[in-house]
């Protein structure tokens, strides 16, 4: 997937997880739990859906390196995100 896709995606994820948040606004250096005021069940929810959508499983210890936009389209990058499917609502 390319970086836009990428980006696409992680939007629309979060999108379901925090409905009321402008996501054009959200800045690639932002913490995202800060962002879109979202706590950690939430943030959970997140590394979930990323990993159902875009087949990427991120281990906790990896969690810092999705935190803002930029590092999460990184790191998804790195580790070879491709689409696997509608996304799920929510």
């Amino acid at each position: 997937m390319t970086p836009a896709a990428i980006r696409a995606a992680v939007l629309s994820i979060l999108g379901g997880i925090a409905p009321e948040v402008d996501l054009a606004a959200i800045r690639p250096d932002a913490d995202l739990r800060d962002a879109l005021d979202i706590d950690s069940m939430d943030f959970l929810r997140f590394v979930v859906r990323l990993d159902e959508r875009l087949g990427v499983s991120v281990p906790e210890k990896d969690y810092a390196r999705v935190r803002t936009l930029a590092s999460c389209i990184a790191y998804l990058s790195e580790r070879g995100a491709s689409e696997r499917g509608p996304p799920r609502p929510g």
